[in-house]
């Protein structure tokens, strides 16, 4: 059974930056695409941006395009998300999910196989 296991949620403010890491327990996991979901109160959970197995491809949804990082660290076995600019509809709890093998980076939920348990961003304003 894979873990993954998010840290680094919490209260900022409008402005300000958060950075969320998310481990994985399997090293099968490098091989991996990665993504990031979140999901506010009474909405579903969207996409929110991936990274495919080597670093090397990343893709962002518009909402966060120019203030949100992907990146990945295979020898950690840690994906991060790294939030600048942050704003309140930026509240939300965020997941880190497990991809499909290789390049392609997905958007819809459903083809992400794990989940991680959530950690929660909040932002006043």
């Amino acid at each position: 059974q894979v873990r993954l296991v998010e840290s680094g949620g919490g209260l900022v403010q409008a402005g300000n930056s958060l950075r969320l890491s998310c481990v994985a327990s399997d090293r099968t996991m490098r091989t991996r695409a990665m993504g990031w979901f979140r999901q506010a109160p009474g909405k579903e959970r969207e996409f929110v941006g991936g990274i495919d197995w080597n670093g090397r491809r990343t893709d962002y949804a518009a909402s966060v395009k120019g203030r949100f990082d992907i990146f990945r660290d295979n020898n950690e076995i840690t994906v991060y998300l790294q939030m600048d600019s942050l704003k309140p509809e930026d509240t939300a709890v965020y997941y880190c999910a497990v991809g499909n093998v290789g390049t392609v980076i997905n958007r819809e939920a459903k083809l992400y196989d794990y989940w991680g348990q959530g950690t929660q961003v909040t932002v006043s304003s």
